[in-house]
């Protein structure tokens, strides 16, 4: 149990009462690194699978210019995201397209620990999940990989796919140049700005697709024996990346069924007719659990279906809340207090 108080005070030497620490976009960057997260999230999701985390719930709530969601799990702490996801923000406002914050809160008392910027640990945390959902689906020979969308998903995505696959060449496609641009310059190893999915696509083990778009940009055409695919953008139900048929003659792995069944690709899917529920392969927490088996050879297709869940989110709050305590990073602030 995580535990922030300050003793002594209102109710005579040694009482308790809980403190909040809040924790900026630069606290929360100092705090955490890709490798946490990827470890975090693999072992929320374990932890699901064998029932000692009850399933995480969500609510969306749709305006004229972009989503909110509020997500919430339970761990070792309560964990509760409330982000706003607004596509048009960078072009219009030079702001970004997630912005939102975590509330952190005691499952013993109640009381609330922390309050987090939630943006890093967003986007953290969901390219953690892609690489966890990679390192047991992927091939294990994977070389070669595509992002479609190379924003600040993008480039996450494509450092935390590094640490589970030895990846020498990346396809980089965006509709913005400066995006590819920006993407090359962090990650060290070949890239390859391109202009034709296809092709790109035709050369890669492993497709990560990281876009607002609303109607398919790949499809059956697009599958070739081996491939692993990462479908990140569809997080609420007008998004959608993929094709039925992709995903009808693919292994579909989603991150939680009840989610992708209404909002992932899953969702135009079952839809459009192509699949059930049923069909799926399993759930990213049946894989890590041992419940059913991930990749058996090389000629499979997966697909990781990612709507992003609060699994996720509780499992990287907890670490930075952590090394926020030990390390003494935030400012504390007692909301308890009374005039």
């Amino acid at each position: 149990m995580i535990c922030t108080k300050r003793s002594g005070g209102r109710s005579g030497a040694g009482s308790e009462f809980p403190m909040t620490r809040i924790l900026t976009a630069s606290d929360v960057a100092a705090l955490l690194t890709i490798d946490d997260c990827i470890a975090a999230v693999e072992t929320a999701f374990r932890d699901f699978g064998e029932g000692r985390i009850a399933p995480p719930q969500t609510l969306g709530v749709h305006g004229e210019h972009g989503t909110f969601h509020v997500k919430a799990a339970a761990a070792d702490v309560f964990a509760a995201k409330i982000n706003a996801n607004f596509p048009d923000n960078p072009r219009q406002y030079g702001l970004p397209t997630i912005q939102g914050l975590i509330v952190v809160m005691d499952v013993e008392r109640g009381t609330p620990l922390a309050i987090l910027d939630s943006t890093l640990i967003t986007t953290l945390r969901t390219a953690a999940a892609t690489a966890v959902a990679a390192k047991h689906l992927a091939r294990e020979d994977s070389r070669t990989m595509t992002i479609i969308g190379c924003g600040l998903q993008g480039r996450a995505h494509a450092e935390a796919l590094l640490r589970v696959r030895e990846i020498t060449k990346v396809f980089a496609f965006d509709t913005d140049p400066a995006a590819v641009a920006g993407f090359a310059q962090h990650l060290g190893i070949e890239v390859v700005r391109t202009e034709s999915i296809e092709n790109a696509i035709a050369e890669s083990d492993i497709v990560i697709t990281c876009t607002p778009a609303r109607s398919p940009i790949l499809g059956i055409e697009h599958r070739h024996d081996g491939l692993f695919i990462g479908a990140i953008g569809a997080d609420n139900p007008e998004k959608n990346e993929l094709a039925p048929t992709l995903l009808a003659q693919s292994r579909v792995v989603p991150d939680i069924l009840d989610q992708a069944a209404i909002m992932g690709d899953l969702h135009h899917a079952i839809a459009a007719g192509a699949m059930t529920r049923d069909d799926i392969h399993g759930q990213l927490a049946d894989i890590l659990c041992g419940r059913i088996p991930g990749r058996r050879n090389d000629d499979e297709v997966f697909i990781f279906d990612s709507t992003g869940t609060a699994l996720q989110d509780v499992a990287t709050a907890s670490i930075a809340l952590r090394r926020a305590i030990e390390r003494n990073v935030g400012v504390e602030i007692d909301f308890a207090s009374s005039a």
